[in-house]
């Protein structure tokens, strides 16, 4: 889904800022990407990771600077980025934190593939391969370089201290400006290693977030899942129709405008659907489904009001539908 517009620009509009610093206007930072200046901090935008890269090679050509991407990878704290970072920030463990940050990945542009495991006297982050299709060399390195970085700021925005990894190693040869590496991620790096790693002791994988919370923990998780898509509606065309319908919740546009949002005519989505064994209107009700569910269990709004949210003319009409949706009424799932 690298051409799918999914998510809101706000790494573009970090590299946009970064390079703005070094005196490149922000017309050119953009060019190619289908992105004006005006946009980058519109929250209802959703761009896709292949409009990213674009911005990434912009800076490649334009900056002279080698610590753009470690700067663009501090920038973006884990505020940034939505549910997404409220959930890991919630989390109830630096060790939840890990397995989170993989489980709900595709939620953050994702450009490099993630993975962690955990060994007796180690946690270790690795990158197989990148996401851009056949990333030039100067491409992948930036990404590398941003990625480390971020990943470095993201531990800290939840452990709220200073957490930096014990070594850090990358599959590719020492490059000119390899000295400011440890400035950045804070630790030795080493070069033409085997994998792209960033190694931490696993003493830290007890610790408390500051900003852990067991029950924000679980409602944020919860709403992760549904913005990922489950089981019928977690890929292919159909979870993509899933995260643009997810994406505004009570907002919700008709297929039209879901079409519309992927780049293809409503004959064409309603083409592929098929052929994924959906439909529009099944993976609309999906998601109202999730959400009346979620509303029920974890507030206290009257049944009008979430019918009303849901897009429903009247209560009676939604309690219909839930009782279709899951054999129950709003009070048994309050319950």
């Amino acid at each position: 889904m690298l051409n799918e517009p999914l998510y809101a620009p706000y790494k573009i509009a970090a590299l946009v800022e970064v390079l703005a610093e070094q005196g490149i206007s922000a017309e050119d930072s953009l060019a190619g990407s289908g992105v004006r200046p005006d946009q980058i901090y519109d929250a209802a935008l959703l761009t896709s990771v292949r409009q990213y890269a674009t911005v990434c090679k912009n800076a490649i050509a334009l900056s002279t600077d080698p610590a753009t991407p470690f700067k663009v990878g501090g920038r973006l704290h884990l505020s940034a980025y939505g549910m997404y970072g409220y959930a890991l920030m919630s989390c109830l463990s630096l060790r939840d934190y890990f397995k989170l940050g993989v489980k709900y990945h595709r939620l953050a542009t994702p450009t490099l593939k993630i993975d962690w495991t955990e060994y007796p006297d180690r946690a270790v982050w690795s990158f197989p391969d990148a996401f851009i299709s056949s990333p030039s060399r100067e491409l992948r390195e930036f990404i590398v370089e941003q990625q480390f970085t971020q990943h470095v700021t993201h531990l800290q925005d939840v452990a709220g201290h200073s957490c930096p990894p014990i070594k850090a190693c990358f599959s590719y040869p020492a490059p000119a400006h390899a000295d400011i590496y440890s400035d950045y991620i804070g630790c030795p790096c080493y070069f033409d290693q085997e994998a792209c790693e960033l190694i931490y002791d696993s003493a830290i994988l007890g610790q408390q977030p500051q900003l852990a919370h067991k029950l924000t923990a679980k409602l944020l998780q919860n709403m992760c899942d549904r913005l990922i898509g489950q089981s019928k509606v977690s890929v292919g065309v159909a979870g993509e129709v899933y995260q643009v319908l997810m994406s505004k919740p009570g907002v919700f546009p008709d297929m039209e405008g879901v079409a519309d949002a992927l780049k293809m005519t409503s004959r064409t989505l309603r083409r592929r659907l098929e052929a994924e064994g959906t439909s529009f209107v099944a993976i609309f009700d999906d998601v109202r489904c999730s959400l009346a569910q979620e509303y029920l269990r974890t507030t206290q709004m009257s049944t009008d009001d979430i019918a009303m949210l849901l897009g429903f003319s009247d209560g009676a009409n939604f309690r219909r539908a839930l009782k279709r949706w899951t054999g129950k009424a709003p009070s048994e799932l309050r319950k």
